[in-house]
């Protein structure tokens, strides 16, 4: 694979609200380049979707001089040096040179400098310290383009040095490998992952979530999970897959692939963890889900196992009565297992048909709206009270027992 070693040309790189900063802080002997994750995407031909920059300039002078020049400017991190600059409603951080001064292994306090070399060499990953000055030359200082050629993900110098500054890193490795590596892990990253594992406990339940979930939304996390229960990473952060594993999730990737579903972060994770509604909870009060991916989560996992050849008359009850989120959950999976087992089962063939049936219907059904009210009993003489709850509530499941057929003439003549 070859690499260039400009990205002058490239669209993103010559945005005018970029070329202003370069002309703003590039003066006076100061210098300011672009850093990171647009570089290492640039290269890979992968979307460049943020633009991050480094400076010789303090964060203080950058903000005079964004001032002086009528660009509104954020003290985003201004402890961690970085101050993000507002050009046409646009943000772009732009960070001090630095490097951690004292850390332990949860947060850093930072001292700037002028140093590109010490600046490089703080960063975690050779890919991600690679800088582009205003012309759009690559300076590489730590081996970057050489991994980015193999699309190896590889720690900046000892591999234990860098995952003591921050034990995050130990995640970040697998969530960049499963989005940019290929072939087998570094070795030597993969046995500092290992050995740092027992750290990741002292890790805020939100980081771990947020690197866990970023894993998970990468085209093909298969590998990345494989290599993370190899180094007993998996375990430590989600011993939930413990016992049951992810085995499934080379099927889940095959179906999304050929079914054309869009990878979903939420059901991948549903793929490695048992439909167990306690743990589930558990698991999401632990890892700090938000309301949302908790109820569907817990949702998931109380949600009945049903049989393919089940009538679709019946399938309808079970979405009125549960819900469509849950049962499409339940049934991607159910279908992902039967295609998989039709590998070796062609039995399963049929499984499979009758979950693919339950799937289409369950996304494209409208749940219908039970057409008697409060007012309606009241009009026949019932009292507001828990009388009235309990006629509502039998009404209804008549109603849905008649797979919703019973009018509301008919279902008023049997409260009457």
């Amino acid at each position: 694979m070859s690499i260039a070693d400009s990205v002058a040309e490239q669209s993103w790189f010559r945005d005018p609200a970029l070329s202003r900063i370069f002309a703003l802080l590039n003066q006076q002997g100061e210098e300011v380049r672009v850093v990171g994750g647009a570089v290492r995407n640039a290269l890979m031909g992968l979307p460049v979707t943020d633009t991050d920059l480094a400076t010789t300039w303090a964060p203080e002078q950058v903000a005079a001089r964004a001032r002086d020049a009528g660009i509104r400017s954020v003290p985003t991190g201004i402890d961690h040096g970085t101050v993000t600059l507002v050009i046409e409603g646009r943000g772009f951080e732009v960070t001090t040179l630095r490097h951690d001064a004292e850390t332990d292994g949860r947060r850093a306090r930072v001292a700037f400098g002028r140093d590109w070399q010490v600046d490089a060499e703080r960063r975690d990953f050779t890919i991600n310290a690679l800088y582009a000055d205003s012309g759009g030359r690559i300076i590489d200082l730590v081996g970057g383009l050489d991994d980015i050629a193999t699309r190896t993900v590889r720690f900046i110098g000892d591999a234990d040095a860098r995952i003591a500054e921050d034990y995050l890193r130990v995640l970040r490795y697998f969530r960049f490998f499963a989005h940019y590596g290929t072939g087998r892990p570094d070795a030597a990253a993969l046995k500092a992952c290992a050995r740092a594992r027992g750290k990741l406990g002292q890790l805020s339940s939100e980081r771990v979530w947020k690197e866990l979930k970023t894993l998970l939304e990468a085209r093909d996390p298969g590998r990345a999970l494989l290599w993370m229960r190899q180094a007993g990473v998996l375990t430590a952060v989600l011993p939930e897959s413990e016992k049951w594993g992810i085995d499934s999730m080379g099927g889940l990737i095959a179906a999304e692939t050929a079914l054309d579903w869009e990878p979903d972060p939420m059901l991948r994770l549903m793929a490695m963890v048992p439909p167990d509604a306690g743990r589930m909870r558990a698991l999401a009060a632990r890892l700090k889900l938000s309301r949302a991916e908790t109820s569907r989560l817990v949702s998931w996992a109380e949600a009945p196992a049903f049989e393919p050849t089940l009538a679709i008359t019946a399938f309808e009850r079970m979405l009125y009565r549960i819900g469509t989120e849950p049962l499409i959950d339940r049934t991607r999976l159910s279908l992902v297992s039967a295609r998989t087992r039709a590998e070796t089962a062609p039995e399963a063939l049929t499984e499979a048909a009758g979950h693919s049936r339950h799937l289409a219907h369950a996304l494209t059904w409208q749940r219908p709206v039970f057409p008697v009210a409060g007012a309606d009993l009241i009009a026949i003489g019932v009292k507001p009270g828990p009388e009235m709850g309990a006629r509502l509530a039998a009404l209804e499941e008549r109603w849905v027992e008649s797979n919703f057929k019973l009018g509301k003439a008919a279902l008023l003549a049997q409260a009457d």
